[in-house]
């Protein structure tokens, strides 16, 4: 049946297994309605399919129930428009965001998002997982920044919303739900996003403290809502020890705007160079993400190092990976994520485990949604063939 699509289609191997679970084919659509005419022929057969973008973030997120087909995205790696007086970009999903900002970058021009990886994160894969950056605190998360998208429903129908629609679905903004879906309401394969100037000049503001406190909570504060518009204020903890704060200020008088958020943090080195850690994630076989008032960034911050956890995330934003760097059991790891939970919880905050090797581990905690979201689910993909169980509640 896949074989009568005219996809091309090859015999899946170990290396093609989504966060451990092998899948029998692997299909490398051009288009978009080769993506549809794949999602046909599994609907046909009742086989389920999960995308792939780079497989930066492919064991992010709870094993498929099952995985007859992966759909590899590679070969749909298009810039189809640049629309640069507009401040307007379309693509497909299996474009590389590095190769993304090379070629907006000729323009002068950007997509204000961090990919967490320096190589393979494709546009797919950042909506698919709502991954944020640093800069998400000035300029929005991908949720925000994107405008229109194109998808492929799981019995094929190709669907559009926001710029240039053809077809909606009527009462949903599809740009929404499918930023974070994790793939389970069908296949990305076009985005299209509201762009941003390159900055004139960039500058971070650095300092570390000899404790794992990092600044007050009135600090951050300040710098966060200082007049010099700082774009981002960033926390490295890598070891529960010493916090690094980073400030970065973007546009004209960068240097004197960092400058003035010197005096607002009391210390640091001024420069136009990153930190090596800004915006990564360097370790992922364990990781949590951690929302938080930024009020309580602190008290975030010392949940994090008592529990043995590095830090690493936006102050601002209220937004954190924490990634763990020694080896743990099962039983040690659902203990501490309990207990960080009820942490978070207390702060006004939640944990979520993006990844674990663990199924012990309650990845989700309790989510007042899940009813509005399992209803979601069902109306968009009621045979359960996009990469069920992926989401949170067994999605």
């Amino acid at each position: 049946m896949l074989a009568d699509t005219g996809v091309t289609i090859r015999q899946a191997d170990a290396d093609d297994a989504v966060n451990g679970v092998r899948t029998r084919w692997v299909a490398l659509p051009e288009t978009v309605e080769e993506i549809s005419a794949v999602l046909r022929a599994c609907a046909e057969k009742d086989l389920a399919a999960v995308p792939a973008g780079g497989g930066t973030k492919l064991h992010w997120g709870a094993p498929p129930e099952r995985c007859d087909v992966l759909i590899d995205m590679c070969c749909m790696n298009s810039l189809i428009e640049h629309a640069a007086g507009d401040l307007v970009v379309r693509a497909q999903a299996g474009l590389t965001m590095d190769a993304l900002a090379a070629a907006l970058a000729e323009k002068g021009q950007e997509l204000a998002l961090d990919p967490p990886f320096t190589e393979h994160t494709t546009v797919g894969g950042t909506l698919a997982t709502a991954t944020a950056g640093p800069r998400s605190f000035r300029y929005g998360t991908a949720r925000d920044l994107l405008i229109g998208i194109t998808v492929v429903l799981p019995d094929g129908t190709i669907a559009r919303s926001g710029g240039r629609v053809v077809k909606n679905v009527a009462g949903y903004d599809l740009g929404k739900l499918f930023t974070g879906s994790q793939g389970t309401l069908g296949v990305i394969a076009e985005a299209t996003f509201r762009l941003h100037p390159l900055p004139a000049d960039r500058r971070w503001l650095v300092a570390t403290t000899e404790s794992s406190a990092g600044p007050s909570d009135d600090v951050l504060l300040r710098l966060a809502a200082s007049q010099a518009e700082p774009s981002a204020v960033e926390i490295d903890c890598p070891d529960g020890k010493e916090a690094t704060v980073a400030v970065l200020v973007e546009g004209s008088a960068a240097e004197r705007r960092a400058l003035a958020l010197r005096e607002v943090l009391g210390e640091g080195t001024v420069t136009a160079e990153a930190p090596d850690w800004w915006g990564l994630i360097l370790r992922d076989d364990v990781l949590l993400e951690v929302r938080f008032p930024p009020a309580r960034a602190a008290g975030a911050l010392a949940a994090a190092a008592e529990a043995g956890f590095a830090f690493r995330g936006s102050a601002a934003a209220g937004r954190a990976y924490l990634e763990l760097w020694g080896e743990v059991s099962e039983e040690e790891l659902a203990a501490a994520v309990t207990r960080l939970r009820e942490r978070f919880e207390a702060l006004g905050g939640r944990l979520n485990v993006l990844a674990t090797p663990y199924e012990g581990v309650d990845r989700w905690g309790q989510v007042s949604g899940l009813p509005l979201m399992r209803r979601v689910k069902e109306r968009f993909d009621p045979g359960r063939r996009m990469s069920p169980g992926r989401f949170l509640g067994g999605i």
